[in-house]
Parts: structure tokens; sequence; C-alpha cells
């Protein structure tokens, strides 16, 4: 098995591209949960991880105008775990990107389900009011087992 930083690509990299123009699945990277790792976990603890992304930004496809949101994911992890600074990267791709509040929350929860196959895993957008109104999406999916 190879260490753990060798298999991370964006956390070691000694400079960082941002795009912002498209988010790209690809830059998501993940490393094994330590809930799923007997050594690291002998007495068999459960876990929950919740990540707030407090800056998130996109743009609405009719007008372009810009809005504004907090991402928070909650997500029961299955054998691996999202790294930190490829998520960023990734949520850093919708800052230009045109899409409805509704379809970012569904492609942020489907590409971390893709990526993670977790036992449970919410994707939450509260974005910032336009005309008076917040939206605040939410994608929920639980892993069918059988």
């Amino acid at each position: 098995m190879q260490p753990l930083h060798d298999a991370l690509k964006s956390l070691g990299e000694g400079s960082t591209h941002y795009g912002y123009d498209r988010p790209e699945s690809s830059l998501l990277e993940w490393f094994p949960s330590p809930f799923a790792i007997p050594e690291m976990n002998p007495a068999g603890v459960s876990g929950t991880l919740h990540i707030v992304c407090p800056e998130f930004t996109s743009l609405c496809p009719m007008t372009g105008q810009p809005d504004f949101a907090t991402i928070i994911i909650d997500y029961i992890p299955h054998e691996r775990c999202v790294e930190s600074k490829s998520l960023k990267l990734y949520l850093c791709g919708y800052r230009n990107f045109g899409e409805f509040h509704e379809s970012c929350v569904n492609r942020i929860a489907n590409d971390l389900i893709k990526l993670l196959d977790p036992r449970w895993l919410k994707v939450e957008g509260r974005f910032t009011p336009r005309g008076g109104i917040p939206f605040w999406p939410m994608a929920e999916y639980t892993k069918q087992i059988g």
C-alpha cells in the first residue's frame, strides 16, 4: 500500500491552480476512512462528517448574476472520506458557472456519492435571498443494502 500522501495530488502540490468556470469532479480526492480501518478503530466506533463551506458562489444561468451560499455536507462514510483541499478546488469551479441552486446541490451530492460510496449523505445549499426569497435546496442519499 502506498503512503497516503503519495496518493493525494492536490494536497501535496507546491502551487495550486484554481479553475472557476466549471465544476470538475475529477478534482475530488479521497483518503481511507479511519472509521473503516480496524487498527485505527478497534472499538468499531461509527462516525459522521459535517463540512461547512461558507463561501460558495455560482452564477444564475438566466441573468448571469452571482449567487452566494453556504454549502453544508453531512455524511456517514463507508470506506472513504473526501480530502478537504480537493473539495475546495472542486467547489471553486462553480464560481463562474451558470446553474440553478437546485442543480448545484444535486450535482455536488451526486459527485460525492460517486467518489465516496457513503452509507448516507446530505448536501444542503443555504443560498442568500434573491428577490427576498431564500432557497435552501437539499439532496439526500441513503445507500441501499441488500
